[in-house]
């Protein structure tokens, strides 16, 4: 009886270690293969983690390895341990789909480097568009402050080229935990950006209009730069030339100061026609700056464009008026002498208003304040076939003022009165898509027509065969740059009196890329994570009592389940003995 007993004492001993073992075996398989394969769940209100659609097309048609190198290894400050967390995550989705396409690797460019070759780093770094950031870090103990240099970028190769990707944003008005968050939201879209731009075996065409006196020279010279480093870029007079080729995916209309002829106009008109694209930035009105410096004032007057009928028929209308916004920059004004020096003081101007983006279209969405100078508003008109929408507009404190209308320095001498202040959100720049309709439809001689198709080979259409889009802005200096004798040409959007950098460049960069781009991946940049910060006062106020429950309730539940447990057991125990 007793040997029987203790066999199957054995054999239950036996068999617990058994399955200890198994337990043991299956919790270090799940390890490897937890190491091998990134698989996730995205719960997220927000979906943060789940790439878009035009991603996912890109990733899975990768034809060649794309290598990513991130200059992130190291130690850093909290913040730049969770950029490189998020990023080394993001990287790992972008492998889920593209598997074995897409490597990555961590990399410290001082790693194992003597400090005579630095310099020659940076150097190497920088002709590939990586530069550093001086970052200041605690040291430990008494030794105060040090400063560390960081490069917060990847080098995105692929097919023999690289381009270079900034990880870490900068965004006025927000805060460093914002910041570190609105980078990591756009952390896919640059990626695939780089991608697609590397893997494009045609950079897309862009054409610069001139013939009627367009901006051109140092004041365009930020803008064609920025164009020709991305696009093909060309310049057409388009009073010099029969028609403009479709082979342009873009063309860009930048604030014309004299009359348009139908002719031209008829060039445009049927470019659309054939699905080109168009982004016009355009003043109604002359506000001329030297007037204003020399006699203090002047009386706008409209620029005689004669392109009222074919932006009618293109489904919007630009106004001959200014927005006065108390949402606006700053200008130098002479307020008085100090012996024989000027005193000069920054005062609000309202003719130039700071644009902050509401809508999360991906042209603008989640994009910093941008700069306008003698504004129009645009007014759409009704049309089913076009979809409009509302890229830039006025603040809710802005007004319109009808031309002509005197505009003087005078009126800096006076506070403005927020009540009269009353016509909010002014539409200032629009996108426009869908199905567009010619302006010289029914118009033209059967003569002409056939001439034209004979002559040029080309066919004239009434109205577009598949959708196509345009983007007005009704202020032509938001793609200028400032220039001086001592500094040259500036960036677009940096205004020197106050040392501050706008966002007007990317966002004119921004519309031409949304309006070349056939695969749609600025779909990504509409990721927005949301950061949910705790309410400081309720931390302060209510700190020791959930200090408590997450302490004392745990433990507590543990000796609930413990007890209940023990008590369970005895009386199975008692009935048996019984």
């Amino acid at each position: 009886m007793s040997s029987t007993v203790n066999k199957n004492k054995q054999n239950k001993h036996r068999q617990a270690k058994m399955r200890l073992w198994m337990l043991f075996a299956i919790l270090i398989g799940c390890n490897i293969l937890a190491s091998q394969f990134h698989v996730g769940l995205d719960l997220t209100a927000d979906k943060k983690f789940t790439l878009s659609n035009a991603s996912v097309r890109l990733l899975k048609n990768l034809k060649d390895i794309v290598v990513v190198d991130v200059y992130l290894k190291g130690e850093f400050p909290a913040g730049f341990k969770k950029l490189a967390e998020a990023t080394k995550e993001k990287l790992n989705s972008l492998q889920d789909i593209a598997g074995t396409k897409i490597v990555y690797r961590f990399i410290n460019p001082f790693e194992g480097k003597a400090e005579s070759e630095k310099e020659a780093i940076f150097k190497q770094l920088a002709d590939k568009g990586i530069n550093g950031v001086n970052l200041q870090v605690n040291g430990k103990g008494a030794e105060g402050y040090s400063e560390k240099i960081i490069f917060p970028y990847a080098l995105v190769s692929y097919n023999g080229k690289s381009f270079p990707v900034k990880l870490l944003e900068s965004h006025l008005g927000m805060s460093p935990l914002e910041v570190l968050n609105y980078s990591e939201s756009q952390l896919e879209y640059k990626f695939v950006k780089a991608i697609h731009t590397l893997e494009l075996p045609d950079v897309p065409s862009v054409a610069y209009i001139v013939g009627h006196e367009e901006s051109l020279g140092l004041q365009t010279l930020d803008l064609l730069h920025s164009l020709d480093a991305n696009y093909n870029l060309d310049t057409i007079d388009i009073t010099s030339t029969y028609f403009i080729p479709n082979s342009y995916d873009a063309i860009v209309i930048n604030k014309p100061k004299t009359a348009f002829e139908d002719k031209d106009k008829f060039k445009i008109d049927q470019y659309v026609m054939h699905g080109g694209h168009v982004l016009w930035m355009v003043d109604m009105l002359q506000t001329p700056m030297d007037s204003l410096q020399k006699t203090q004032q002047f009386v706008t007057l409209d620029y005689p464009l004669n392109l009222d009928d074919l932006f009618f028929k293109f489904g919007f209308r630009i106004n001959s008026n200014l927005i006065e916004d108390m949402q606006c920059n700053q200008i130098p004004v002479t307020v008085g002498m100090n012996g024989d020096q000027p005193q000069i003081e920054l005062r609000n101007w309202i003719y130039f208003p700071v644009m902050i983006p509401e809508s999360k279209h991906p042209i603008v969405n989640n994009m910093d304040a941008i700069m306008g100078m003698f504004v129009n508003s645009i007014d759409t008109v009704e049309n089913a076939a076009i979809e409009k929408t509302v890229l830039l507009s006025s603040s809710k404190y802005s007004r319109v003022a009808a031309s002509p209308m005197r505009v003087s320095l005078t009126m800096l001498k006076y506070p403005q009165r927020t009540a009269l202040f009353n016509q909010p959100n002014q539409p200032i720049a629009v996108l426009l898509e869908g199905n567009f309709n010619s302006l010289f439809a029914n118009r033209l001689a059967a003569s002409f027509l056939h001439i034209y198709q004979d002559s040029l080979h080309r066919t004239f259409k009434g109205a577009t065969d598949k959708a196509t889009s345009m983007i007005v802005v009704a202020d032509g200096d938001i793609a200028e740059n400032d220039f001086s004798k001592a500094r040259g040409p500036m960036e677009m959007g940096y205004w020197r009196y106050s040392d501050t950098r706008y966002a007007n460049k990317t966002f004119v960069l921004n519309c031409i890329e949304y309006l070349v781009d056939q695969s749609k991946l600025m779909e990504a940049r509409t990721k927005e994570s949301r950061l949910r910060l705790l309410d400081a006062g309720r931390v302060t106020d209510e700190k020791m009592q959930w200090q408590i429950v997450n302490i004392v309730i745990p433990i507590l539940l543990i000796l609930i389940f413990a007890s209940a447990y023990t008590f369970i057991r005895k009386r199975k125990f008692e009935v048996k003995s019984k």
